[in-house]
């Protein structure tokens, strides 16, 4: 990966709705060897798709719970089974092995308090191996839905 594959990305982080012709032109590159970049940066796996970034409030979406899952550790199966049940569930936006205290950090998207009780109960409560939840609340965002860091990637960076 070179500087033009560092620009790429960065560039796409930003705006991936960015005609070919005009993210060449913002990293220096042709329009051809930009496009085949791209489709490089994604057939080995390091841009993983595209999509829309959008606002929760405006859908309705008022509620952000940080949610630790305490779960038995000692049976692979049923962690397996209770990794799989979470997947399957549309308001875990996003779920992490964790060290310390919990076994998985869990970020839940809901209506509003009442709807996050109710699904709580009826969902997270009942699925396999579960011990117990402790949940906050997101009381306001500072920052979400960030790009990834790249200066690592740059020479005299601390890069490799």
């Amino acid at each position: 990966m070179d500087r033009y594959d560092i620009a790429i990305l960065a560039e796409l982080q930003r705006d991936a709705r960015l005609s070919n012709a005009e993210l060449a032109a913002r990293i220096g590159l042709s329009p051809t060897p930009c496009w085949r970049r791209v489709k490089w940066l994604e057939e080995q796996g390091y841009i993983k798709g595209y999509r829309a970034e959008i606002d929760r409030h405006k859908i309705g979406l008022g509620v952000l719970a940080f949610v630790r899952v305490d779960a038995e550790r000692n049976n692979a199966q049923a962690t397996r089974e209770l990794e799989d049940a979470i997947r399957a569930l549309p308001e875990v936006i996003s779920c992490h092995y964790i060290s310390g205290e919990g076994t998985f950090e869990l970020q839940v998207m809901a209506t509003d308090l009442e709807a996050y009780s109710r699904w709580a109960m009826d969902m997270l409560f009942k699925l396999p191996n579960v011990k117990d939840l402790h949940t906050s609340f997101s009381l306001g965002e500072v920052k979400a839905g960030g790009a990834l860091p790249l200066g690592h990637l740059l020479p005299g960076h601390g890069g490799r």
